[in-house]
């Protein structure tokens, strides 16, 4: 192992109790914003009213959800105007995103929403039921700053305002950069500044260990959460790998960047914030023992609420039959696939690329269990593509099961598989296997993406290159295929829609998410198919002509949700399945 760091961070929270218990402040007016829990907030606010501070202690992080949260007695209203900022520096829809889940929160009441200035505070005007009337301004504090690529965010941040008795002028009117945004600078400066080798590889596992005070709270809307610790492992993780891209020489977005494992493992703490960054080598043995202490219930695959451990799917491979194959994972792990032959049109099925999306995973084992009851059924299967990234899924699970982990997504050395196109190939063999084994002329392949909001409040607050996918929009399917190809694919694709449409609870499920999505994102920016979005594109990419990908928001899902979800999964192998065979080639 070696050490990069390891330091703490006094807590502004306590930094703040600390100086307004002074004498020199008593009778004072105190209005801070920071990323604490309201627990936090209201013990200091109680501390500093003993020294005769009036203090208010607010969420720097979604402030205006969090203001309807404490502050408004939802219950009570018939109509809510709202203003939300529009900042150049920032996209358009910024600050009506930031203010997700409102609509579902509010849903009981009309609610209009307009587009306002660049001053950073939103504006309320709500008409209560008894007819009253009120008007609200809340603060948005934001800074503008230019991060390690030279790029200019406008992002949340600490603020401090602090007024003596007899002023009405504040004597601290600033943004304050808090413990957890000092932590975050630290943290890439720190990384930024180690000497690394010339080539990628970087490192085997750069472990940043994070232990600190923050926000954790579930909304009553669906799966979201809104969580400082896991949007801080986003925002870590992503700039560690821009960073390592800017190191490469890549282009932005390449996923072929090998940097290594990046793992930010971010713990609740009730003290200052300790930061500490090592690099390691595996341990692949030691973290597939960490991941067996979950517990996994004895159920059939179909009533599953939670993730597969590995030991079910091998023993539910072993149950297929077929002919096996396999590829290693580069910490050595078995990338297992059978080949099942048939007389009718093959197709490959695979789950799991991103390792942290699973309920691909079960809906590929549970269409292939149907399949393997059809006489003439031709497939190869590969339920989990990338072991290593769902054993480092597992073993963040143990800490915060509700968080969307994507530093599992991609492989053990930091790519995306899909885009691997030199040797050594390591997992994506499997899929080369698969695909010479079969013949198939269409790939299957299960995804999934976050089910509750997805942010980066550090970088701007919209993750860059993902600003489509940072709400839940519901189930859609994607469509690639090469040249040549598009009248097959888009006569699999109404095929499958139409099929995916009589699946129960799944449109209302689309439509609830896309009402939302829409309220605080825009129009959905794909076409709707029988209730669901489809995007068909053409493509020079090794691989199937085909390629149908789902996309089920999954992340973060369990219990009856991810049982939809891995059901609508199985539904759509089984509908391309069954609309391929008419399609296919044949050979001639």
């Amino acid at each position: 192992m070696t050490t990069l760091i390891d330091t703490t961070f006094p807590r502004t929270l306590d930094e703040w109790v600390q100086q307004f218990t002074q004498p020199a402040w008593r009778g004072s007016r105190i209005e801070g914003w920071l990323f604490e829990g309201v627990a936090a907030r209201r013990a200091a606010e109680r501390r500093l009213a003993e020294a005769g501070v009036s203090a208010q202690l607010r969420s720097a992080y979604k402030p205006l959800v969090f203001h309807v949260l404490e502050e408004v007695e939802a219950s009570t209203l018939a109509a809510v105007k709202l203003t939300y900022p529009v900042h150049a520096q920032a996209l358009p829809q910024r600050f009506l995103q930031e203010a997700y889940p409102l609509a579902a929160l509010l849903a009981h009441c009309r609610l209009d929403l307009v587009a306002g200035g660049a001053d950073l505070h939103y504006h309320l005007v709500c008409t209560h039921q008894d007819g009253g009337r009120s008007e609200t301004t809340v603060f948005a504090p934001n800074r503008l700053h230019t991060d390690p690529q030279g790029l200019t965010h406008l992002s949340p941040t600490g603020w401090l305002r602090a007024t003596k008795p007899g002023s009405d002028t504040p004597a601290i009117d600033a943004a304050c950069a808090t413990d957890v945004q000092q932590l975050f600078e630290e943290a890439l400066r720190c990384v930024d500044a180690h000497a690394w080798p010339a080539r990628e590889p970087y490192f085997e596992r750069l472990d940043i260990r994070v232990d600190m005070p923050g926000i954790e709270h579930r909304t009553a809307v669906g799966h979201e959460t809104i969580s400082s610790f896991e949007a801080l492992h986003e925002d870590l993780y992503f700039s560690l790998l821009e960073m390592f891209q800017r190191r490469s020489g890549r282009a932005a977005q390449d996923r072929r960047l090998q940097p290594g494992q990046i793992v930010p493992d971010i713990r609740a703490s009730r003290y200052a914030a300790r930061l500490r960054i090592s690099h390691n080598r595996f341990d692949a043995p030691a973290q597939d023992l960490c991941g067996r202490a979950q517990p996994e219930a004895d159920v059939a695959l179909e009533l599953v609420g939670d993730p597969l451990s590995p030991e079910r799917i091998a023993a539910c491979m072993g149950q297929l039959g077929g002919e096996a194959f396999t590829a290693r994972s580069l910490q050595g792990r078995a990338v297992a696939g059978l080949y099942r032959q048939g007389a009718s049109a093959p197709v490959l099925i695979s789950g799991g690329q991103h390792a942290n999306e699973t309920s691909g995973v079960v809906g590929a084992l549970r269409a292939a269990q149907v399949l393997h009851t059809r006489a003439d059924a031709h497939f190869a299967l590969i339920p989990l593509e990338n072991p290593d990234g769902y054993a480092l899924h597992r073993e963040l699970r143990l800490q915060h099961a509700s968080h969307m982990h994507h530093a599992a997504r991609y492989s053990a050395l930091g790519d995306d598989i899909e885009y691997r196109d030199q040797p050594p190939f390591h997992e994506r063999e499997a899929r080369h296997q698969g695909l010479a084994l079969s013949g198939a002329q269409l790939h299957v392949n299960l995804h999934g993406y976050p089910a509750h909001e997805w942010t980066r409040p550090f970088s701007g607050y919209v993750p860059r290159g993902f600003e489509l996918w940072t709400i839940p929009k519901g189930f859609f399917l994607i469509l690639r295929h090469h040249a040549g190809w598009q009248a097959e694919a888009e006569a699999l694709l109404e095929h499958v829609s139409a099929a995916l449409a009589r699946v129960p609870g799944l449109l209302a499920f689309n439509q609830r998410q896309m009402a939302l999505y829409e309220r605080h994102a825009g129009p959905i920016p794909f076409a709707i198919r029988h209730g669901m979005a489809c995007t068909v594109s053409e493509v020079d990419r090794p691989g199937a002509p085909v390629t149908l990908i789902t996309e089920y928001p999954d992340e973060t899902v369990d219990g009856d949700a991810f049982r939809l979800a891995h059901t609508v999964q199985m539904q759509t192998v089984l509908a391309a399945v069954d609309a391929w065979q008419p399609l296919a080639r044949r050979h001639r």
